[in-house]
């Protein structure tokens, strides 16, 4: 790579950096993660700074996965000897092509992608984005292949100017991002071995996950200093099966879902209030009955979950303030439910003496419910492992659901219930608190070095507190308390098997992740795209810029 790339431009790099990533197919769960990884490792190992020091880039596995995936480091180390590092991360996944339809065969070939967009008259601003060719199509190519390039180039550009760099650079490039984030969780042990072997101090990660417009017309090159953390709150519903010809006298676990789904989902009640920052509402991802065929029978039990966004706010907070809609929604369809009762036995000249409790349903925590069974001298805990070995080839909230439904099934009386619970993934939150000395300096510096970006490049800039969609800077710092960080943990179903978070090793580790990203439009569709005026040109000097000044400013500090 090194001979292909050494007499070009820094943006002729990125640009053939980029080209070369694309064609390979990375997608997430597949092999190509792996080819991808091994091409990225061959290449670092053409610079000359590596080629002298081979050492210096190195791979780590990720345990007991299936295709063998894993994460490629490299390390360049300053002539000024200062502890003082400066991480850039970036994914090597990408998702899948099917949505290019007939283009699908083309799907990581930018030339041909952007030759089809000129002549394509169904979207003028694809179509006039292809014509200027300014940008660069394909799988990947904004999510976040030029990413990567960038880190690269930026790598090669330091390892041949050591003189300008005032400390050390530690590179990563993590696999499953996409999906499970196991990549960057699994970076966690090796990121704190450097820590503590090399006694490196680091001041910050940069990544280059993509940004995009937040509204037609926007100018904004948007900077973010944290990343939004991610919950799957579930819900796990029982209600009361019954024959269709007696249906009022049952429980009907889809309406109950559906009236949880109707208080939650898209819910701006439920959104936090942060000034100038895109906050999302949590959004229904799944809702489905357990019925496998047909039959007469009303459902006995449905499953839900949603997307919900964290930002400021903890598990446990959402915890609560979810049981408590819960409770709300359970307790009015009870009411409705003997009321319909009650006004069909009149209609139907049954006895009219009604028990409300028949409708009664109970609302639980996960974490709530197995203390009760235990509390019944059962074993829930033994049940939920076994639940685990043997249902293992279920996806991952399907076992979770599977437990909740067999831990429910211990119960003697089986009443009609809801067991609320987080199935995975679930993503930290990671954001620069104002409060600490550092994280203001940090701050700080972002600030003075994006002025100093706008003055040289035009651009207009927007520094804002969290990267609004899902990136692994997440997993880089915590700022839950042990005790909310337990209330998460045990309303997670089997977290250690199946979904392990080295919760302790991130709190060590407590770097705040900032993401400056290559600009584009349409990540995760088939009209992907990455601006390169901007991806290629300013932004690889504000990165290094960026490192320059956070590595100069934090050398001679105190503050910790």
């Amino acid at each position: 790579m090194y001979q292909q790339i050494k007499h070009l431009s820094i943006e002729k790099q990125i640009e053939y950096v980029t080209r070369q990533l694309i064609a390979i197919e990375s997608i997430n769960g597949t092999a190509g993660e792996v080819e991808l990884a091994n091409t990225v490792q061959r290449w670092l190992q053409t610079f000359p700074y590596f080629e002298k020091d081979p050492a210096n880039v190195w791979e780590q596995y990720i345990p007991n996965d299936s295709i063998g995936r894993k994460n490629i480091f490299a390390f360049l180390r300053s002539p000024s000897g200062s502890s003082k590092t400066i991480i850039y991360h970036a994914h090597m996944d990408t998702v899948g092509v099917d949505d290019f339809g007939n283009m699908k065969m083309h799907s990581l070939n930018s030339d041909a992608l952007e030759s089809y967009f000129k002549k394509y008259p169904f979207n003028q601003e694809v179509q006039k984005d292809a014509l200027s060719g300014d940008y660069l199509f394909g799988r990947g190519s904004v999510d976040m292949q030029s990413g990567l390039a960038v880190h690269i180039a930026n790598l090669l550009y330091f390892s041949e100017h050591l003189d300008e760099l005032p400390g050390n650079i530690l590179f990563m490039t993590n696999s499953d991002e996409e999906s499970q984030h196991k990549g960057v969780t699994t970076s966690i042990s090796e990121i704190n071995r450097l820590k503590k072997e090399e006694g490196l101090d680091y001041v910050a990660a940069i990544n280059t996950d993509f940004i995009t417009p937040m509204y037609k017309g926007d100018p904004h090159r948007y900077i973010y200093t944290g990343s939004a953390g991610k919950l799957l709150p579930s819900f796990y519903i029982y209600g009361r099966e019954t024959h269709v010809g007696d249906t009022l006298s049952g429980i009907d676990p889809t309406l109950i879902s559906s009236e949880i789904n109707r208080r939650i989902n898209n819910n701006l009640d439920l959104t936090e209030n942060i000034d100038g920052e895109l906050i999302l509402p949590p959004s229904c991802l799944y809702q489905k009955d357990t019925k496998t065929s047909y039959n007469v029978q009303t459902p006995k039990s449905s499953y839900l979950y949603f997307n919900y966004f964290i930002y400021e706010s903890t598990g446990k907070e959402v915890m609560d303030r979810l049981e408590e809609i819960t409770n709300e929604a359970c307790l009015q369809l009870a009411e409705t439910a003997a009321q319909q009762y009650g006004e069909f036995a009149e209609r139907s000249n049954l006895p009219a003496a009604v028990n409300n409790q028949r409708w009664n349903i109970e609302v639980t925590t996960l974490a709530d419910f197995i203390l009760k069974l235990e509390a019944m001298g059962l074993d829930p805990r033994s049940k939920s492992k076994q639940v685990v070995t043997e249902y293992r080839h279920l996806d991952e909230r399907m076992l979770c659901f599977k437990i909740a439904e067999e831990l429910q099934q211990l119960d003697p009386d089986k009443k009609p219930r809801v067991i609320i619970f987080f199935a995975p993934p679930y993503l930290p939150h990671n954001f620069l608190n104002e409060n600490k000395e550092k994280d203001k300096k940090l701050l700080q510096m972002i600030h003075e070095t994006i002025d100093h970006a706008s003055k040289e490049s035009n651009e207009v800039f927007s520094i804002n507190k969290f990267f609004p969609y899902l990136a692994d800077g997440s997993f880089l710092s915590l700022h839950e308390t042990d005790e909310e960080i337990s209330a998460l943990v045990d309303n997670f179903p089997e977290i250690e098997t199946l979904y392990p978070i080295p919760f302790n090793d991130i709190r060590k580790l407590d770097v705040p992740s900032i993401n400056m990203g290559v600009y584009g439009k349409d990540g995760h569709k088939w009209t992907e795209r990455v601006y390169k005026p901007y991806s290629f040109g300013v932004l690889p000097t504000l990165i290094r810029d960026t490192t320059v000044r956070l590595l100069t400013a934090f050398h001679d500090s105190q503050i910790k």
